[in-house]
């Protein structure tokens, strides 16, 4: 079986380097707040090339966070709309509405990620901020989301998640060119933890202030609480561990875009919808995601599993369509609607063989 992500693999590589980290933590004694998360905070900030970065305790909570914080700082209020995109994770929505703000849905490009013409076309004079998503690993395009952003007087945030290491089209990474954004690093992410994580990188040093207190209970200085805060705190353990990780993330990165590049070079197969990739150098190939079409993706995921391969579905329902998010149910989404009928993720990996990489593309070659 080829697996869809081999995690334990993936790992395997820092056993030694965790066990020293781990005794370390076991004989200091010190599991929160303490020298690896700061270290950990002050290498990924540079990484991402931005002023700050707060580790949280995952990536929901490291968007409702940065919503909170700029309530607190004055520049966002209760029930103020946020642009986010249609066809993402219900995480981006959640994070928008548990920060008491109203999530607008916009359609995306075919690229998958949301749409800077769409967007300037749903800003009303209650839109307040732009909430963009780097779906999948590619950098959505900031720099055009940043003027638009700029032109209207909106705060434009960007959900991470799944790009780590990506670079917008400006060659920029992201994390540090918009005014704040949210990363997860659960276990599954290019750069991912034991367990789960979050940070929150900005160039805003009074807002890293604001989220710096809000995510240890409000609190700049123990028994003293300036906000309503909340608990959401990354551990030292998962940050020595994400800190060792870090140091090859550009490399396991490129080892992602080199089965991306054979992939898009290889796979010819006429029920076959190739991703749109802008820059194979820039994408940081969190997924690599396949449409297919005439209602054939049932067959096409059986066909992929008789033959031993595993896939998934990112994602099979969209967000208004959601049980959970059943006030947005009338919405009219056609883009977002025929893209989760039609997607559907292949393996791709820093420790997928090249043996396994030929088998899938004859294999999805040979398809009919």
């Amino acid at each position: 079986m080829i697996k869809f992500l081999d995690l334990q693999q993936i790992n395997e590589e820092y056993r030694e380097a965790f066990h020293t980290q781990l005794v370390d933590l076991l004989d200091s004694g010190w599991v929160l707040m303490g020298k690896h998360l700061e270290s950990f905070e002050t290498n990924f900030a540079k990484y991402c090339k931005a002023k700050h970065c707060v580790g949280v305790a995952n990536g929901l909570e490291a968007i409702t966070i940065i919503l909170e914080a700029y309530k607190i700082a004055g520049k966002l209020k209760e029930g103020d709309d946020v642009i986010v995109p249609s066809n993402t994770y219900i995480a981006t929505i959640l994070g928008v509405i548990n920060a008491g703000l109203k999530p607008v849905f916009v359609e995306p490009d075919e690229d998958f990620n949301l749409s800077v013409k769409h967007t300037q076309k749903a800003i009303s004079q209650n839109t307040k901020a732009i909430f963009t998503v780097h779906l999948y690993g590619q950098a959505s395009n900031i720099p055009a989301f940043t003027k638009l952003a700029s032109e209207n007087g909106l705060l434009l945030f960007d959900d991470a998640a799944q790009a780590h290491g990506a670079k917008d089209l400006e060659g920029q990474r992201v994390g540090g060119s918009t005014h704040a954004t949210a990363f997860s690093f659960y276990p599954g992410k290019n750069l991912g933890a034991l367990g789960d994580g979050g940070a929150i990188t900005t160039n805003d040093s009074e807002i890293a202030q604001i989220i710096k207190a809000y995510r240890n209970y409000g609190s700049h200085q123990k028994y003293h609480n300036k906000y309503k805060g909340v608990n959401s705190r990354l551990d030292e353990l998962q940050a020595a561990f994400l800190n060792k990780k870090l140091e090859n993330l550009d490399r396991d990165n490129k080892k992602r875009q080199n089965v991306a590049k054979q992939y898009l070079e290889q796979i010819d197969n006429k029920y076959i919808q190739l991703p749109l990739v802008h820059d194979i150098e820039k994408h940081a190939f969190h997924l690599f995601v396949l449409r297919i079409k005439e209602s054939r993706r049932d067959h096409f995921q059986e066909y992929l599993a008789k033959h031993n391969i595993q896939t998934v579905i990112h994602y099979p329902i969209p967000p208004h369509h959601q049980s959970a998010l059943k006030e947005f149910k009338h919405l009219n989404l056609p883009v977002a609607e025929q893209m989760q009928d039609e997607v559907i993720s292949i393996p791709i990996s820093q420790v997928i063989t090249k043996d396994e990489v030929n088998t899938i593309i004859k294999t999805i070659n040979d398809y009919r």
